[in-house]
Order: C-alpha cells, then sequence, then structure tokens
C-alpha cells in the first residue's frame, strides 16, 4: 500500500489576507499545494488527504478534483472544535483551531497506511519527498518516524527574520530535540539568531523543521491522548496551540519511539505576506525553465 500525503490548508491566512492555499503561483494559476502533490506522485504516494475548514470545501473540490481525477486518489477531512469526539465534555471556547497536532486527527479515520504531514503554503521540493516515500517504505514502524531537515541557510527570507525549529541530532542521525528560535536572519555573511538581545551564529548546513514529518497511523492514538491532556490543561488559554513538534518531543523524551532527521539540500521558499508572492512566482518560473516542472503542471 502505498503511503498519504496529508496536507495542512485549514489556516485562515490572516497576514497574507486570503486563502494562500488556493492562491495561483504558477504560470497557469497553479497553487503551491499543485507542486507538492506534483512531486509526491512521482515519488510515490498513493494518496492525499487535504485537512480543511468545512466551508473552503466546495473551493477546494472545484480546484483539485478535476486536475487529480485517476493521477491519485484525494480526501478531504474537517478540522473542527468539536471535542466531545475526543471524549472531552466540557465545552471550551476557541475562536482559533488547537493546532498542527490537533489537525493530524481529523485524518484518523481515512488513513490506515505510513503518511507525511506537510503545510500548504511550503515549498518543499521533489528530493524530500522521494526520501520521505523512501523512509516510510522501507523504515517507518510504530516506533520509529522522521522528519526532513533542511539546511537553515536554504530556508530564510529576504523580507526580514524567521522563526525557525532547530534540531539537534545524535551521532545516530536521529532527533534529540527541536529547539524553536524566534528571530533568525543573515547579518551579512552570517546566519544569526537573536536570544536576551544576543546574537548567536548558526551554521549554514544547521537542520531545522519545515513541518514534514513521517509516521505510520499508531500516532494518531497517541495524539489524542496527549490532545485532551493538551486541551484540558489549557482551557483557559484561547491563544495556546498543540504544534507538532510536542509529539515529537514527547515520544523522543519518553523512549516511545525516534524520529530520523532525513536530510535534504532542497531550497525551501514558502508565503507568510502578500510581499512573498512575487519571490514565490519568480523561483517557480526558474525551476520551470531549469527543467524541474513542465510549463503546464497537469494536462
Amino acid at each position: 500500500m502505498k503511503p498519504t500525503l496529508l496536507i495542512l490548508a485549514a489556516g485562515m491566512a490572516s497576514r497574507y489576507g486570503s486563502m494562500k492555499q488556493i492562491d495561483g503561483f504558477g504560470p497557469n494559476g497553479e497553487t503551491i499545494i499543485d507542486y507538492s502533490i506534483y512531486d509526491a506522485i512521482n515519488a510515490g504516494f498513493g494518496k492525499v488527504v487535504f485537512i480543511i475548514k468545512e466551508e473552503f470545501l466546495e473551493n477546494f473540490k472545484n480546484i483539485f478534483d478535476p486536475k487529480l481525477a485517476g493521477k491519485i486518489e484525494v480526501d478531504y477531512v474537517f478540522q473542527n472544535f468539536d471535542l466531545k469526539q475526543f471524549g472531552i465534555e466540557e465545552e471550551i471556547y476557541r475562536e482559533k483551531p488547537w493546532g498542527t497536532a490537533h489537525a493530524i486527527l481529523s485524518g484518523r479515520k481515512v488513513i490506515n497506511e505510513p503518511f507525511c504531514v506537510i503545510n500548504a503554503d511550503d515549498y518543499y521540493g521533489y528530493d524530500a519527498f522521494k526520501k520521505m516515500v523512501d523512509f516510510l517504505n522501507e523504515e517507518a514502524t510504530d516506533s520509529n518516524y522522521s522528519i526532513i531537515g533542511y539546511q537553515i541557510g536554504k530556508t530564510l527570507s529576504d523580507f526580514g527574520a524567521v522563526s525557525r525549529g532547530v534540531c539537534k541530532v545524535d551521532e545516530a542521525g536521529n532527533l534529540e530535540e527541536i529547539v524553536e528560535r524566534t528571530k533568525v536572519y543573515k547579518d551579512g555573511e552570517t546566519i544569526v539568531y537573536e536570544e536576551d538581545e544576543k546574537k548567536f551564529p548558526l551554521a549554514y548546513e544547521t537542520p531545522v523543521s519545515m513541518n514534514f514529518w513521517g509516521f505510520t497511523p499508531a500516532v494518531f492514538a497517541i495524539t489524542e491522548k496527549l490532545f485532551k491532556e493538551f486541551a484540558l490543561a489549557n482551557q483557559d488559554k484561547p491563544k495556546a496551540e498543540f504544534f507538532i513538534p510536542l509529539i515529537g518531543e514527547n515520544l523522543v523524551k519518553s523512549n516511545t519511539a525516534t524520529f530520523k532527521v532525513v536530510p535534504t539540500s532542497n531550497q525551501w521558499f514558502g508565503v507568510t505576506y502578500k510581499e512573498d508572492k512575487p519571490f514565490v512566482q519568480a523561483s517557480i518560473d526558474q525551476l520551470i525553465k531549469d527543467g524541474a516542472y513542465p510549463e503546464k503542471l497537469w494536462s
């Protein structure tokens, strides 16, 4: 059974100003998701599952169903505020969803094979998808998961500082911890992060997480248990979010599972603000010129 691609696409993109998940960046209006799915199909994935808000369904189906018909199995699941499905009877008011790890739970009823999770608005590149599918086919077990490690120097923005999850890796190539650095940027020829108003250098090749994780379905039961604990502990904190690295941290520290950090030399790019759009469009144009993609992605 081929692995599944789970795409996190339920966010509203408030800073971007519109639904960047379905904004067009390619020469024929292709979304960033299109390029991820194209790479995933070529790498050997057999199904794509979109995690969306229910009100997005018609838009997504109109965009993706026609172009993906006959190429890959497609399913849609909804991230919502219903806590009773997890056995939580308390009423907890939220304006925003509970976060990326909570979103993963939305796919638990339609995924029965090894799978990976990606963001909808990040460009990852074919190499990352091929390495992930090889891991899921050959190495993944219920106690051995993975994360794609990008070189930090290939994930920075020309428009200001970024936050990055810096991976600490042991001698075996497994994740020890992820440390969130909230202000990373180029300082001349050096990459630095700031903490307590001091600058600290980072090597160009330092591995960072761009939210590209590989799991087996066993992670759903673990995540549900952790989410119930998190929701009840944070019911008075409406902005608290249950992120995927919290799952990784728990599993690593409890010796329940390892996470192989799979390195890639791919260039990452993504969109946060409207000002990012021309850069992303130019990057995709260059990839087409270099032969990575056809000018018309879907024929």
